[in-house]
């Protein structure tokens, strides 16, 4: 299929999807080796008001964003500003308060450091306060050693990575995104930890899903301790200022293009800009875990501060890195084949069926032979 056919059936798919009703507002992008090969909208960002999606319109991504954190971690050990193996306590003493002193970079990004839960009554005031949160997580009593169990740290994540290169470099992961990665990709206004207030006004409006929510975990589970009530996400959360505007790691704002574009850098297609080296980029894709979640629950296949599910095909094992959202928001590359794909909406349900027929569509263009 000709880079004009992707292109073409992308654009129908996702036309498709906005007539029908599963979706709102919607961005697609693919990269293929550093090139453009669709970049694609459709829909509206906000139904109140009615202009429609463009491909500048930011979009909550909630943890799709785990993944562009993860990769500014690697890119800073690239840079010889953090270590995977150096212990968070040496550099936050007070963290290493009730046994956490062990607890290092790898762990944090790996979900074993143990510390996968705020205090159960925290609020969504307190989840936009960063010197709040990292005061709790430091007091806080890990759930296991670390490195002996995995666990998805689903709001912690951020607050640990990010507190972590603040004390080690002087600068929050919101600047280093910036300085890093963000503008020499050029895309400075496009990829978010916390959104800049001049830009609040191109964040699309999250619609609340269709049907019923999901129940919510059984009280006392380990999901329902590590997700507290207070900030369980929902479309009125997503769409909220003091939220959007906060620097909250483990979730973040985005259009499809910029966050494909980190994807592309990654995979090391991106002319002039270097973010990893060719091995750091195979151990970040190499899996590092198989098993049972701790703490949602479920079977997981983990690798270096990635997701390794590819939502639309089989993904290959050590080939495909990156993070879906809550909100059915994704992005992720895969080596093997050389491509870079985000999908980012704005109807907040965690249905992943327009990630799946786009990388679909994908898949029948560029996956290479893997029959081997």
């Amino acid at each position: 299929m000709s880079r004009e056919g992707v292109r073409d059936r992308v654009q129908a798919a996702v036309d498709e999807m906005v007539a029908s009703g599963a979706e709102v507002g919607l961005q697609v992008s693919v990269i293929e080796h550093g090139r453009v090969v669709a970049d694609a909208v459709g829909g509206v960002a906000d139904t109140r008001r009615g202009p429609a999606v463009a491909p500048d319109t930011l979009f909550y991504s909630a943890s799709t964003a785990k993944g562009v954190a993860s990769a500014l971690a690697h890119v800073l050990v690239e840079r010889g500003e953090l270590e995977y193996d150096m212990r968070a306590a040496d550099v936050w003493p007070e963290f290493g308060a009730h046994g956490k002193d062990g607890i290092t970079l790898r762990h944090v990004l790996l979900h074993t450091a143990g510390v996968p839960a705020p205090p159960y009554d925290t609020t969504v005031g307190n989840l936009c306060d960063w010197d709040h949160m990292c005061a709790v997580l430091a007091e806080s009593r890990p759930w296991w050693e670390p490195g002996t169990r995995f666990g998805y740290h689903a709001q912690t994540f951020g607050f640990l990575l990010g507190e972590i290169a603040r004390r080690a470099t002087g600068r929050t992961l919101s600047w280093w995104l910036r300085e890093a990665v963000t503008v020499p990709l050029g895309i400075e206004d496009e990829v978010h930890f916390g959104v800049p207030a001049a830009l609040l006004d191109r964040v699309a409006r999250q619609e609340p899903q269709a049907g019923p929510p999901p129940p919510p975990p059984e009280p006392g589970s380990p999901a329902d301790r590590a997700i507290p009530p207070g900030i369980r996400s929902d479309a009125a959360y997503a769409n909220r200022h003091d939220v959007l505007g906060s620097d909250i790691p483990s979730a973040g704002t985005m259009t499809a293009r910029g966050a494909a574009r980190v994807y592309a850098a990654l995979l090391g297609h991106v002319e002039g800009v270097d973010l990893v080296s060719p091995a750091r980029r195979a151990g970040m894709a190499a899996v590092r875990f198989q098993g049972m979640d701790e703490v949602m629950g479920v079977p997981s296949t983990w690798a270096f501060g990635f997701g390794t599910y590819r939502p639309g095909v089989e993904a290959r094992p050590g080939s495909t890195f990156g993070m879906v959202g809550m909100n059915g928001s994704a992005a992720f590359a895969d080596i093997d084949s050389g491509v870079a794909v985000a999908v980012t909406r704005n109807r907040f349900d965690f249905d992943l069926a327009a990630v799946s027929r786009i990388d679909r569509i994908v898949c029948d263009a560029f996956q290479p032979d893997r029959s081997e």
